[in-house]
């Protein structure tokens, strides 16, 4: 059971820290570097990127930091796994906290911007990049803060699994 909860709790560590590692980049080099192209570029980009990150790997990280988190909060709860239990749920709710930021506003605000269609026949850039650019730069930074919240309780969760 030991090497069981071991393995989960570095699992989810990992796939906790891509996901929050993904959000930090979004947050301090891709949009502030889209924040000085045109609003054509701004909309062309991001519509490919919301594409693109559906993949495997990206599921991986993102789906996989879920069910891990969720598994290890699981795999504490009998009477001897206890001395981890509160910073894995604190780490599962914090990590749900994201999804539900990103289930609630980033994927409507992507979904909007596709919405928009094709850049160059858009009519409004500027309005359809209003629109979509500052709210989603600043929940992409609250879902950065929470994933990264999330993975300091799953590094205290390790310590304190190594300590018992």
């Amino acid at each position: 059971m030991e090497l069981a909860r071991t393995l989960v709790l570095v699992a989810a560590t990992v796939t906790c820290g891509l996901t929050a590692g993904l959000f930090y980049a979004y947050a301090c080099s891709v949009m502030p570097a889209l924040a000085r192209v045109e609003d054509r570029t701004f909309i062309e980009v991001m519509q490919r990127v919301n594409v693109a990150i559906l993949n495997g790997w990206f599921v991986l990280g993102f789906v996989g930091a879920l069910l891990s988190t969720g598994a290890a909060v699981a795999l504490h709860l009998p009477d001897d796994g206890h001395h981890a239990l509160p910073a894995t749920i604190a780490a599962l709710v914090l990590y749900v906290a994201a999804i539900g930021v990103t289930r609630s506003v980033n994927i409507p605000l992507n979904d909007e911007l596709a919405a928009a269609g094709e850049p160059e026949r858009v009519t409004d850039p500027a309005g359809v990049r209003s629109r979509f650019e500052a709210r989603w730069v600043r929940f992409n930074v609250l879902r950065a803060l929470l994933c990264t919240a999330a993975l300091g309780c799953l590094a205290w969760a390790l310590i304190l699994h190594g300590q018992a």
